[in-house]
């Protein structure tokens, strides 16, 4: 296959971000929300957002199909792929809450390659491909490097999912231990990791599209993101400060 000029497929990604924000934002507080069998919240903006999306992308790269959260796989998807999830964090945008985002990312060869983390409420867009670095609204950024948890800022998902991920001690754990612990879960939180403003974020019972952009964006920002792999197809992330991860790492079994 030929090589993938990145930058020319990361302004697609910001296309696409943009046409999503235009069905979001109008939307923000004036919808409700359904529950999809899999007992996920969605809503009229997503679908609509993802429709855009897939608008965009479907002929960005040739031979490059689409999947998305909502609507599943458009065209040839086996070797190189765009991963989308037009509203990360449904359940913020239902509500009123403006922490939610758009994620993008562009697989090749099973290994993301491109990732794009858009929050359309905060304006705040951070994109980075390999070898190409991480920005935040075209400024570098750079993971934090703290080295020890002492007043270290580290956010979590949601108790649950580590509850469903097997993990619950790690987190009563670091309920217990850590004298900073956020619940900034979804996009933001890990949008904040790759500025350095969180410096570790543990989440689990994360979909593909959920981990895409994430996992390309921590390299590239100079930290660390290790990959959990889970049952049905799910996977949690510890990311940050490599330093960090690597405690973390070794509070997995509490």
């Amino acid at each position: 296959m030929p090589a993938l000029d990145l930058p020319h497929a990361a302004r697609f990604a910001e296309a696409a971000a943009d046409r999503a924000r235009a069905e979001i934002l109008p939307r923000f507080r004036k919808v409700s929300f359904e529950t999809k069998a899999d007992g996920s919240p969605v809503t009229e903006a997503d679908r609509a957002a993802e429709r855009a999306i897939r608008e965009v992308l479907r002929d960005a790269i040739p031979g490059v199909g689409v999947v998305g959260e909502e609507f599943g796989s458009e065209g040839e998807t086996s070797e190189r792929a765009w991963l989308v999830d037009p509203i990360d964090g449904t359940i913020a945008f239902s509500r009123g809450i403006p922490l939610f985002g758009t994620l993008i990312a562009l697989v090749d060869a099973g290994k993301p390659v491109l990732g794009l983390i858009d929050l359309p409420m905060l304006d705040d867009r951070t994109v980075g491909w390999q070898g190409g670095g991480c920005r935040r609204n075209g400024e570098p950024v750079r993971v934090s490097q703290r080295a020890t948890l002492d007043g270290a800022l580290v956010a979590h998902g949601d108790a649950l999912c580590f509850e469903q991920a097997g993990r619950r001690a790690m987190f009563e754990r670091m309920a217990r231990e850590l004298g900073m612990l956020r619940g900034y879960t979804d996009a933001f939180g890990h949008a904040q990791v790759l500025s350095g403003g969180v410096d570790a974020m543990v989440d689990f019972s994360l979909n593909p599209w959920d981990v895409a952009a994430t996992q390309i964006l921590v390299a590239e920002a100079g930290g660390r993101c290790v990959t959990l792999e889970q049952s049905k197809g799910k996977s949690g992330l510890v990311m940050g400060s490599p330093a960090l991860v690597e405690i973390l790492l070794g509070w997995l079994d509490g």
